[in-house]
Parts: C-alpha cells; sequence; structure tokens
C-alpha cells in the first residue's frame, strides 16, 4: 500500500468527501443557527454566537475519551477502513436529519449538530491512521498535504453550488437547509467511491486466550481501554512526544477556534449576511488548496517544525486583524480569508505528518486517537474562552482577540521539540493483544 497511487488517491479522496460537511459546518451551519434558528433576542440571554462556541466546546468533552479506544480496536482487529466507513455514513444521514430541525428548537438542532460532529471526527481517527499505512517517511508531509488540498477543492466546490442556490433563492431559509441536507449526500456519495480504493491495512491480531470465553463486544472493549491506558501511561515518559502534544494542542485550539467561531462571529458581530459569509469561506477553501501543497513543498526544504512555526506567525496577525473587521463591509474579511486559506492548510497537514512520523506504525489507529484527543481537548478550551469573554464583554472582538495566547505560548512550546530524538523514540515501542509496551 506504501505510496500507492491508486491507494493515495482514494485516501485523498475520502478527504473529499467529508469537507462538503465541515465546510458547510462554517459557513452555512453557524450563520443559519446564529440567524435562523436563534431567535433575535437569543435564547435564555445567551447570542446565537455564544451558543455556538460553547456547543463545540461540549462535543469536544464529549469525543475526549472514546476516541484512542475505538483507534486501539481498529489497530487490533485490523479494521479501519470497517470503522471509518461506518462512522461517516453515520456523521452523513444525521447531517441531513439536521437540515428537517424545526426553527426556534435550539436544543434539538445543537443536539442534532453534535451527532453530525461524532460521525465526522469519528471518521477521522481511522482515515488519519491510514497514513502510515500509505506513506514512508520521505512522502508523509506530502501525501498529507495532498488530503488537505483535496479537502479544500471538494469542501470549496460544494459550498460554490450550495452558494449559488442560496443567492439565487434570495437565501430562502428552505434553499439554506437543502444545502445542509446536500452536504450529508456529498459526503455519503463521495466515500462510497473513495473507500473502494482503499483496502483494508494489516491483519488482525489473535484474540488473547484470556478473553476467549466472553463476548466479542466485551473483549474488544477490555483491548480498546487496556491498550489505550497502558500507552498513555507510557507516553509520559516520551520527553519529546509528548511536548510537542502539549504545544499542538495550544496552537490547534487558536486555529480551530477561529474556523469554528468565523461565521457566527461574521454574522452576529460583523453584520454580515449568509451570502456574503460563503464567499468567505469559498476563499479560504480555494486558496487553502494552494496553500496545502506549499507548505508541503516548504517542509522538505526546511523541515515541518519550521514550516509551522511560520505559520504561526501568521495566524497570530490573524486574529488581530479579526478584532479590526469593519462591521458591515465583507471586502476587508474577504482580504483576510486570503490569508487564512493560505496558512490554514499548512499548520493541519504539517501537525499531522510531524506526529506520524514520531509514533509507531503498528499502533497508528491507536495513536492518531490520541490524536484526535488532543485535538478535541485543545478544541474545548478556545470556544469556551470565546464564549465567556464574549458573554462578559457583549462582543465578539474582544473575545477574538484573546485566542492569540494559544498561538504565542503553542509556538514557543513547539520550538523546543526535538523531532529527531521524537522520530528514534518511535523504535522502543512494541504492542501485543491488550498491551503496549516499551523495549
Amino acid at each position: 500500500m506504501k505510496n500507492d497511487k491508486r491507494t493515495i488517491f482514494g485516501w485523498a479522496m475520502y478527504d473529499w468527501a467529508n469537507s462538503a460537511y465541515i465546510t458547510t459546518a462554517g459557513a452555512i451551519i453557524a450563520a443559519f443557527f446564529t440567524g435562523e434558528v436563534v431567535a433575535d433576542n437569543g435564547w435564555h440571554g445567551l447570542s446565537g454566537e455564544t451558543l455556538w462556541a460553547w456547543v463545540v466546546s461540549a462535543g469536544a468533552v464529549l469525543l475526549f475519551l472514546a476516541m484512542p479506544v475505538l483507534g486501539a480496536v481498529a489497530d487490533f482487529s485490523a479494521a479501519k477502513r470497517r470503522y471509518l466507513r461506518a462512522f461517516a455514513y453515520f456523521g452523513a444521514v444525521v447531517t441531513v436529519v439536521l437540515a428537517l430541525v424545526p426553527t426556534n428548537a435550539v436544543v434539538a438542532f445543537l443536539g442534532v449538530f453534535l451527532l453530525t460532529q461524532i460521525g465526522f471526527v469519528g471518521a477521522n481517527v481511522f482515515y488519519n491512521g491510514f497514513l502510515l499505512d500509505i506513506a514512508t517517511d520521505d512522502t508523509i508531509d506530502r501525501i498529507s498535504s495532498k488530503g488537505y488540498a483535496y479537502g479544500y477543492i471538494g469542501g470549496g466546490l460544494y459550498v460554490a453550488l450550495a452558494f449559488v442556490a442560496i443567492s439565487l433563492s434570495d437565501t430562502d431559509p428552505a434553499v439554506v437547509r437543502m444545502s445542509i441536507a446536500g452536504s450529508g449526500i456529498w459526503w455519503i456519495a463521495w466515500s462510497i467511491y473513495a473507500l473502494r480504493m482503499l483496502p483494508e491495512a494489516g491483519e488482525a491480531e489473535p484474540m488473547p486466550t484470556e478473553l476467549a470465553g466472553i463476548s466479542p463486544i466485551r473483549a474488544y472493549a477490555r483491548i480498546g481501554f487496556g491498550r489505550t491506558f497502558a500507552t498513555a501511561r507510557k507516553m509520559l515518559r516520551f520527553k519529546q512526544l509528548l511536548l510537542f502534544a502539549i504545544a499542538y494542542m495550544l496552537y490547534n485550539d487558536g486555529t480551530q477556534t477561529v474556523i469554528n467561531v468565523s461565521g457566527a462571529y461574521a454574522e452576529d458581530t460583523l453584520g454580515l449576511d449568509t451570502t456574503q459569509i460563503i464567499i468567505a469561506f469559498l476563499i479560504v477553501q480555494f486558496v487553502a488548496f494552494g496553500g496545502a501543497l506549499w507548505f508541503g513543498t516548504l517542509s522538505e526544504r526546511i523541515g515541518p517544525k519550521r514550516a509551522i512555526l511560520i505559520s504561526l506567525v501568521v495566524w497570530t496577525g490573524i486574529a488581530i486583524c479579526g478584532y479590526y473587521l469593519p462591521e458591515g463591509k465583507a471586502v476587508p474579511l474577504y482580504l483576510l480569508a486570503v490569508v487564512i486559506g493560505f496558512v490554514l492548510g499548512g499548520v493541519q497537514a504539517l501537525s499531522r505528518s510531524l506526529y506520524g512520523s514520531m509514533i509507531p506504525e503498528e499502533a497508528a489507529a491507536e495513536f492518531y486517537g490520541f490524536f484526535t484527543v488532543f485535538t478535541k481537548f485543545s478544541a474545548i478550551w478556545g470556544p469556551l474562552l470565546f464564549g465567556i469573554v464574549s458573554a462578559a464583554t457583549d462582543s465578539g472582538r474582544p473575545a477574538i482577540i484573546s485566542i492569540i495566547v494559544f498561538f504565542i505560548v503553542g509556538g514557543l512550546l513547539l520550538s523546543l521539540v526535538d523531532v529527531d530524538e521524537a522520530r528514534r523514540s518511535k523504535d522502543l515501542w512494541s504492542f501485543e493483544g491488550a498491551s503496549a509496551e516499551i523495549e
């Protein structure tokens, strides 16, 4: 499977598939929630912008522990493709259901949205886990960047089609709902196509004799929790890997917060309409395609760590510029969207591949489950801080400027990571059954 063009294409096409959903979530669903589902006077004293930031944070808590357990089970049973398909189909179907939730049903809308997030994030654990199966050390940065690049184009193309439909309808809520449902249909249809080219990787391990007499569900649960906690304890002994994880949690918190709240911020604070917000997201998507590929090339010259640090300096400037965006004017947001698109792909793709170069291949899904934990754990605090500051000041502007602390501290910690030492340490791991050992 390694460096096989057809397999890499199928893997990258899944990013094309699911990006329609996640781009729609930021460009359309968030603005639809704040502008249509929540009444003009808010919900129990809370604005739609604040509610959206907090539900994103709550969703991260729900996913915090489950992902590495599922990853460990997938590694043990050689079932990454099976789990990827199950979560993807679930998330896609629930996205269609989200479009049917009636106006003013705030709790129901947020509850269904959380289910879509479970499908999306759960599938990504196993999708990311394939990276070490299909790439070698010299191609991992480029292949990871290719996946993100395909995703930006796929998500951007879908939202462009939705934008045309919404614009022609004069932002008819019914058409907006159809666009939300369509992202789920796009997700499942392209997933079927992509997964046909992505074979299952590895061989299932034999069931330990001490678990032979119990049901498969209980046995896999014990294996999943056992390997997860054993691995988590032993990760504490790998200083450089742990330092990278902490740094990533911090700077990723900043990037994810900007992404997750930008639609609500543009609608609620800047007073822009759905059409203008969609245009901004389209700019981000299509610029990010080139940005992801450019950063993949840059990392081959200066290394992924330095390339990420460069992007974090730019991200700090983005948050500061976001504070000064004028109300009711779309052009300044469009210009900022160009910059966001350029650095977005770099920080995401290179963080994923840099982490992948530090972890043992035979437990890729499990370790990428931890990567998802790092991602979701970090996604708790930024939106939470944004919601608190926004509620306290009754404005999103101080909230957006508060995010720069994550970029600054995360970048400082990343600068201390010894990448070479972290990569050498991956050879010290060994896995068998429900155990994780250090040689």
